[in-house]
Order: C-alpha cells, then structure tokens, then sequence
C-alpha cells in the first residue's frame, strides 16, 4: 500500500484568505486523513495558521509547517526552527528594513495603514498597505494591485536593490509579500518529509511563477494541483484519495 503525504496551503486553499475555515472543510481534513497523511503548510506564523484552523492544529494534522517549514512541528511536537536574524545578520537587516520603510513612505496607493513589515522567525513580510488594514481595504487593495502592480513593481526594486543578500520574494495573499533566503520556499518543509513518503501531494492556489505555492508545487518531489476555492480542494481530493 502506498505512503502517501496531502501537503496544503491555507489561504485560498482551506479558508478564504485570512478567514477561519469552515466546519465543513475541517470535517473534511479529518475524513481525509483516515485514507492519507495530511500536512499543513503555510506562509503565516504558526499564531495565524491556528486563527484559521483552530488553536488545535498542532496535534489536529500529522504535520504542520508554518513560516513555510522553518518552523516544523510532527504530531504536535517541535521539529526545528530557523532564524532569518541570525542567517543575515543585524547589519543587512537593519538595512533592509530602513530601505523598505522609505520606499513605502514614499508610495502613493490611495491608503496606508499600519504595520508595514512583520518580522518572523525566518521571514519578513512586507505590506505596501499595512497589515492593519480591514477586510474590505484588504479587499479593495488586492483589486488597486492588480492594476496598478504595486507588489511586483517593489519585489523588482529590491531585488536589484539587495542582489548581494541572495533573498527570493515570493507574492501571497491580498496584500503583501514574504522576503526570505534563497532556498527558504515552501520547498524548505520536505527535508522533513522525503524518504518517508511514495508520493507527496501538494495542493495551493498560487501556483504561477512568483506565487508563494510555486516552488513546491513544481518540485520534482512533488506532485503539484492548482485549486481555486476550499471548495475545488475538498472535491480534487475526494476524485484522488476518497472515491476509489
């Protein structure tokens, strides 16, 4: 019998961005995971990922990888956690951050809230509007970025910006963008879990090239599925693993 491992984004994946999930697709999990392993990867800090899933999360799913597995946690226990501070350094940190402040002061989007850059463990999270914002201003942005591009116009300055730093750049959600080393991708969750498994499946939204999804989704030691609701996840899943 195969080994097989259900690895998930959150957001757009299990749950409307930055909403809790349903009943319905946390049932769901549960069903799935009589048949298959399942695994939780998300780009959020672990705090966020249980807003969404539950405070239970740890111990509800056989793996959960949040900040994209540079925090890892197997059967609610502590596998390891990396730190961008100490990859880095304060210097280059300090000089990131001050360029990243300047460029959004200087940034006309029709508003700005608060909380600009979110330090994580092994990431930065960069927001031109402020993670302060309400839904509905997170809403309205998503649809100004579309447009006017904000994000990749900003991910291109600094990469040219800070080449040295060898960082990657990687767009996710409504609003913002996670800053990290080379190699820092949700790719970083399967050291993990390869030789573990036959076939490691991974299912996320943001897929295409630049999208936080899509360095896991294309690996080669993943079999990678493109959805588009919570809904279109529960029902690729129940078409691969539940109705044979």
């Amino acid at each position: 019998m195969k080994r097989i491992l259900a690895l998930f984004d959150v957001d757009g994946t299990l749950t409307v961005p930055r909403k809790t999930a349903s009943l319905q697709t946390l049932d769901f999990l549960q069903e799935l995971r009589k048949v298959v392993k399942v695994g939780i990867v998300g780009g959020s800090d672990l705090v966020k990922i249980q807003e969404q899933l539950g405070d239970n999360v740890l111990t509800a799913y056989d793996y959960v990888f949040s900040e994209n597995g540079l925090v890892a946690h197997k059967g609610g226990e502590l596998l390891a956690v990396q730190s961008l501070k100490t990859h880095l350094g304060e210097d280059k940190l300090k000089r990131f951050i001050a360029f990243v402040l300047h460029y959004i002061a200087d940034l006309d989007i029709p508003i700005k809230r608060g909380t600009f850059i979110e330090f994580r463990n092994g990431m930065l999270n960069v927001s031109p509007i402020g993670r302060n914002c309400s839904q509905e201003e997170r809403d309205a942005f998503e649809v100004f970025d579309k447009e006017a591009g904000v994000r990749p116009k900003m991910v291109e300055v600094l990469k040219k910006e800070f080449a040295e730093y060898g960082l990657t750049y990687s767009i996710g959600g409504q609003i913002s963008f996670d800053v990290f080393p080379q190699g820092w991708d949700k790719t970083y969750c399967l050291r993990f879990v390869e030789g573990e498994y036959d076939d490691i499946h991974f299912f996320g939204d943001k897929t295409f090239a630049g999208g936080n999804d899509h360095e896991i989704f294309s690996s080669e030691k993943t079999i990678g599925h493109t959805v588009t609701s919570p809904a279109d996840t529960q029902q690729q899943c129940t078409e691969l693993f539940l109705a044979q």
